[in-house]
C-alpha cells in the first residue's frame, strides 16, 4: 500500500499549502519519521513572504520546516542505536563528512551540505512540515520519553544559539546587548547565561517582545522606535548579538559595542549588498563575527533539553496542528500575538 504524506508546501510568496503526495518506497540507509512537532522559524516566515531568505530563492515548490521531532516508524537497512519507535530529534543539517570545513570540525560550514526546508540548494531539500518524511540515521537523536516532541522540535534553535554564543569567545562576567527579541534572540539570551554573561540588554522596536524578553530575564529592555539615546546611555557594550537582521540592526550592534569588543551576526539579512558603518569596525578594532546554523551544538541542545538545563517551552504562545500550517505562520508573523508558534500532529 502507498504512503500519504500531508505537506506544508510553499510554490510562491505567501502561498502555501497543505498538499497530500504519495511517499515512494523508504530508500536503503534511510529511516522514515512521523511528525510529532514543529517549530515555525524566522526564515519559514521570510519563505512565506517573500518566497525566499537572504539569497536564498525558492525555485520550485518547497516544503518549509526544519525545527522537528518525531517518532521513527521505519527503517531500511542499517541504523545502527535506533528502532522503529524511538522517539527523536531531527536535526535537519545533512553533512558530507569529507569537505575541508567537515575535516576541520566545522560541519555547518560544510561545502555540500544539504539543510531541510531550505533553498540553498537546488533541487531543494524538502523540509518536515510533513505528516510522514525521510532522513538518515544521522540526523536521528532519541529524546527519553519525558521530553515532549515540542521541546524536542526546539533543540534546532537552541543549538543555533549555543553556536552564536560559542562565536563570541570567552563571555563570562560581560555585558552584552542583544538585537532582537523574537525566539532566536531570547534563546541567545538563555544561552549567554549558561555560558555566564553577567549582565544582557535586550534592543527591539516592538513592545510586546520585549516585555516578553524582561519576564525571560532580560537585565534591562530598551526600545528603539522611541529613538536611540536610551541605548547610548547604556553603551559601549563588550559584545553584541545582531538577531533581527536588519542593516539598521548591524549599524547599532557596530555602534554600541566598546573599542576592541565583539560583534556576532547572526540574523539573515536581506539579499545583496547593504550599507554597514565598516570605518567603525576599522577604528574600534572591532571582531565581527558571523554564525551560520550550529554544528556538534545540535546534541548538546538536547541533552540541554532533556535535563531541564534550558526550558525551552517557555517561548511557545502557540500551538496549532500541522493541517493549519498556513493560519499557525500568519499568526506567528503577527509578533504583537506570538513569540513562538509550534505546529503538532493533531
Amino acid at each position: 500500500m502507498t504512503s500519504m504524506t500531508l505537506a506544508a508546501t510553499l510554490f510562491g510568496p505567501e502561498d502555501l499549502r497543505m498538499v497530500e503526495r504519495p511517499l515512494d518506497p523508504l530508500a536503503s540507509g534511510m529511516v522514515r519519521i512521523r511528525f510529532g512537532a514543529g517549530g515555525i522559524c524566522g526564515s519559514d516566515m521570510h519563505y512565506y513572504r517573500h518566497a525566499r531568505t537572504g539569497d536564498f530563492v525558492v525555485t520550485s515548490p518547497l516544503v518549509l520546516g526544519h525545527e522537528i521531532a518525531g517518532e521513527v516508524i521505519e527503517i531500511a537497512g542499517s541504523a545502527p542505536g535506533l528502532k522503529t519507535g524511538d522517539r527523536v530529534a531531527v536535526n535537519p543539517s545533512r553533512w558530507c563528512g569529507h569537505c575541508t570545513p567537515c575535516r576541520e570540525g566545522r560541519l555547518n560550514l560544510c561545502e555540500n551540505i544539504f539543510f531541510m526546508g531550505s533553498a540553498s540548494k537546488t533541487p531543494h531539500m524538502q523540509g518536515g512540515f510533513a505528516s510522514m518524511f525521510d532522513a538518515i540515521p544521522a540526523q536521528c537523536v532519541k529524546i527519553p520519553d519525558h521530553v515532549s516532541y515540542q521541546a524536542a522540535a526546539l533543540a534546532e534553535p537552541l543549538a543555533v544559539c549555543l553556536h552564536a554564543v560559542a562565536r563570541a569567545g570567552d563571555v563570562k562576567s560581560k555585558r552584552a546587548v542583544l538585537f532582537g527579541s523574537g525566539p532566536i534572540g531570547l534563546l541567545t539570551m538563555l544561552a549567554a547565561r549558561r555560558a555566564g554573561i553577567a549582565e544582557v540588554t535586550v534592543v527591539d522596536i516592538a513592545a510586546a517582545p520585549l516585555a516578553f524578553a524582561s519576564r525571560l530575564g532580560a537585565n534591562h529592555v530598551v526600545d528603539l522606535s522611541n529613538g536611540e539615546e536610551a541605548l547610548k546611555a547604556m553603551a559601549p557594550f563588550d559584545v553584541a548579538f545582531e538577531v533581527s537582521g536588519t542593516a539598521a540592526g548591524l549599524a547599532s550592534a557596530i555602534g554600541a559595542v566598546r573599542r576592541g569588543g565583539v560583534v556576532v551576526q547572526i540574523g539573515n539579512l536581506p539579499g545583496g549588498q547593504i550599507p554597514t558603518p565598516a570605518n567603525a569596525v576599522m577604528a574600534k578594532e572591532i571582531d565581527l563575527r558571523g554564525s551560520f546554523r550550529f554544528g556538534s551544538e545540535f546534541t548538546t541542545a538536547v541533552e540541554l533539553i532533556s535535563t531541564g538545563s534550558v526550558d525551552v517551552l517557555s517561548l511557545v504562545t502557540a500551538e496549532r496542528p500541522l493541517s493549519s500550517a498556513p493560519d499557525a505562520v500568519r499568526l506567528a508573523l503577527d509578533r504583537s500575538q506570538s513569540v513562538k508558534v509550534v505546529l503538532t500532529a493533531h
